[in-house]
């Protein structure tokens, strides 16, 4: 069966352009104008990788791919006008695996999904053998439904957050360095700065103050076990 994108562009030239390189490829490729047809495709016909625009009339891009997050981690490749670096970091930070600024080469996009295609059919076996609940101290995860519980009480996190979360807590006690949390976190094909990781681990003990996420200082971060000594 042919892989299946989904592709939200309300501009009909840049539409029917990064639809036709696509179908040329062998992709099935169903595409809309609004983020709200988008999500209507998402819940009855579940697309392999999304191919996003951020700036879509109604919904916008931001919008879509938090809610589709809420229930998949499908890859979604945003392409946006918007070129600031504030707005690629939030695109991530929502969800996105990937952002390519307008103009782009129609190959480059199309190079970029085969490569984010062939990741997702690889980790799909790793992640239905994945354990479902991992628990460290007080710090409670539910993979499959990607909700994170601290001291009892539900908190919400966004996708890397979690993701943060589930690396650390499966290796407790573990340190992890920046860059080997980058390339977890956000992907071999992330080439931001690692102060990623560090504002992300900012979040997290914002939003648990008491969770055990110690600095090692001079290389990176580990989720320490309470019962053991520093």
């Amino acid at each position: 069966m042919n892989q299946f994108v989904g592709l939200v562009e309300d501009d009909p030239n840049i539409r029917d352009i990064v639809e036709g390189y696509l179908k040329k490829e062998g992709l099935k490729v169903t595409a809309v104008e609004t983020a709200e047809k988008a999500w209507e495709i998402f819940e009855s016909e579940s697309p392999d990788l999304w191919v996003l625009d951020i700036m879509l009339p109604g919904m916008d891009g931001y919008e879509f791919c938090k809610k589709v997050r809420e229930s998949s981690q499908v890859p979604i490749i945003i392409i946006s006008a918007k070129d600031e670096e504030v707005d690629k970091i939030l695109g991530l930070e929502l969800g996105g695996d990937d952002y390519l600024t307008k103009p782009f080469s129609p190959r480059e996009l199309v190079a970029r999904v085969k490569r984010h295609l062939k990741r997702w059919e690889v980790m799909q076996p790793e992640q239905h053998s994945r354990e479902d609940r991992i628990e460290s101290g007080e710090l409670l995860l539910h993979v499959g439904e990607r909700r994170a519980y601290f001291q009892d009480e539900e908190v919400e996190v966004t996708t890397k957050e979690f993701e943060m979360l589930r690396i650390l807590a499966s290796q407790v006690n573990r340190a992890f360095s920046r860059e080997e949390l980058l390339v977890k976190v956000w992907g071999e094909d992330y080439f931001g700065s690692d102060r990623a990781v560090d504002d992300l681990v900012k979040r997290l003990r914002k939003k648990m103050k008491q969770l055990p996420l110690e600095t090692v200082w001079g290389y990176g971060y580990r989720l320490r076990d309470k019962g053991q000594s520093s």
